[in-house]
């Protein structure tokens, strides 16, 4: 499946920046390319950027989810616009995307920055909040505001709800513009971690961000991740959750363009 790609670049190609691989952003579930808008564009200033719909998610197509299939598919999209190797940046599933590429096709990834998902099995409350956006009646001729009100009954987060308001249409003909019924009915899947073979790594080089406040990349997460990817770091952003490069996002933004520098 062909994702849809918003790709941002510098005016000019120096020397510098002529060899270096492209950079691709991989948001979370619930999200979309444009959420991560303002890391794309400080990372375009200098390199080749590339922030991808997930499918079901954003403009990309719909259909049902898993990890190898989204790999899949984010191969098949990289490769169309000639951006391979790529150095690869994933939040929560997005997360799971990039690692589950960089496992199988070790060759495609030229490094690696994961936020606050390990390679393991989660489960944080997505099948409610899945089951609660499935339940929201959507009165005909609804503008912005009333679908921020809306959601207040439903999504009482107000970081979250504002990431859930871009996946709303609005006017005569309200809903969601997003497959929320595939992504319902593949959460299991979603929030599962895929089957790795024996000995598959990724030797390349890794970084791993963890909210300080959040539930996710927790100590007995350690092992596993040394295993299958030896050459990791982890930096917790304090005060920050889940959503971390929105609750911190120029610390987030530190740390990114440090490792995209370096790497």
């Amino acid at each position: 499946m062909l994702l849809n790609v918003i790709e941002r670049g510098p005016e000019q190609i120096t020397p510098d920046t002529a060899g270096r691989p492209p950079i691709v952003l991989l948001h979370g579930l619930f999200g979309r390319a444009r959420n991560l808008g303002f890391f794309q564009r400080r990372l375009a200033t200098t390199r080749r950027t590339l922030a991808i719909d997930l499918r079901n998610h954003g403009d990309s197509p719909h259909g049902l989810m898993d990890y190898y299939t989204m790999a899949a598919d984010l191969l098949e999209t990289l490769a169309h616009h000639n951006a391979l190797p790529a150095t690869l940046v994933g939040h929560s599933m997005g997360g799971k995307v990039a690692m589950t590429l960089a496992l199988t096709r070790p060759g495609m990834v030229h490094s690696l920055l994961v936020a606050d998902i390990p390679p393991a099995r989660t489960g944080h409350g997505q099948f409610a909040l899945g089951e609660q956006m499935l339940r929201v009646p959507f009165p005909p001729f609804l503008n912005r505001a009333g679908a921020d009100r809306l959601l207040q009954h439903y999504i009482p987060n107000t970081d979250v709800r504002a990431l859930m308001l871009q996946n709303i249409r609005v006017g005569e003909n309200p809903g969601w513009c997003i497959g929320l019924r595939e992504i319902v009915e593949s959460l299991p899947n979603v929030e599962n971690w895929p089957y790795i073979p024996e000995g598959y790594t990724y030797p390349g080089p890794t970084l791993f961000l963890a909210g300080g406040n959040s539930p996710y990349i927790r100590p007995e997460h350690y092992a596993i991740m040394r295993r299958l990817f030896p050459c990791y770091r982890l930096e917790l952003i304090e005060q920050a959750g889940h959503w971390l490069h929105v609750e911190n996002p120029e610390r987030f933004a530190e740390l990114l363009e440090n490792f995209t520098e370096r790497y």
